[in-house]
């Protein structure tokens, strides 16, 4: 199953007032893991970005005069989320800015809707948080996602802490926390740490296999559950 957690930047909020896309950040789950094969690009709008557009994510005209237009990221684009189950956080939006970008091009183009699979994460957390906050933020407290890095928003990281958050909120757990005891000796209560995302400069983690001891060491113990009925998965 391959799924594209996506999101946009624009110049503006209101796509019937002739704003546009400033930047797409697209992150790939296969199986409901993070494969690395993420999609970004900048894009110059040819149009003026509105200065309440700019407080939120920090991007200027100026910085964007040697993107490339719209046009030269649009087959790309689309090849890559072709197919693919689209997770998209308040969907309308951005699926909005794309197809009128899209339409641009090509009058006979019908919508991204006919070509993926859309999962709106807004409508999913507010159906399971009926009459609280849901903005990513929000739940990014409730999840234990860390958005530190978040000062502004951006379309590369906001997809990629949307991916913590649904894959946590569609996972049958209320955080990825790991116990430990200082906690519960602190009164927190609860027994976790959240877990904090690691910025990308340091995702390159080393694989630890286990050694030939262990793996016989494993065995044995399976074995073991196995002759007390209780290693349903050996079978």
């Amino acid at each position: 199953m391959r799924q594209i957690i996506l999101d946009t930047e624009t110049t503006g909020l209101e796509v019937t007032q002739g704003h546009r896309i400033i930047e797409v950040g697209c992150v790939e789950l296969i199986n409901r893991k993070l494969t690395g094969n993420h999609y970004h690009q900048y894009i110059n709008p040819q149009r003026e970005i509105d200065q309440g557009a700019i407080e939120v994510h920090g991007i200027t005209l100026q910085s964007l005069h040697d993107k490339p237009y719209f046009s030269g990221i649009a087959s790309e684009l689309l090849d890559y989320i072709d197919g693919a189950e689209l997770i998209i956080h308040n969907a309308p939006f951005d699926l909005g800015f794309l197809n009128v970008e899209f339409k641009l091009l090509d009058q006979n183009f019908t919508n991204i809707e006919s070509k993926c699979q859309i999962i709106d994460t807004l409508q999913l957390a507010r159906h399971r948080h009926p009459g609280q906050r849901n903005s990513l933020d929000a739940l990014c407290e409730r999840y234990d996602v860390d958005n530190s890095q978040r000062d502004l928003h951006g379309a590369l990281l906001d997809a990629e802490i949307l991916a913590d958050v649904y894959l946590i909120m569609t996972g049958g757990q209320t955080s990825l926390r790991l116990a430990n005891t200082d906690d519960k000796q602190e009164g927190r209560g609860d027994g976790f740490e959240p877990v904090t995302r690691l910025p990308s400069k340091d995702r390159n983690l080393s694989i630890i296999y286990p050694s030939d001891s262990e793996l016989t060491a494993h065995g044995e113990y399976m074995e073991l559950l196995g002759e007390r009925g209780r290693s349903l998965w050996k079978n």
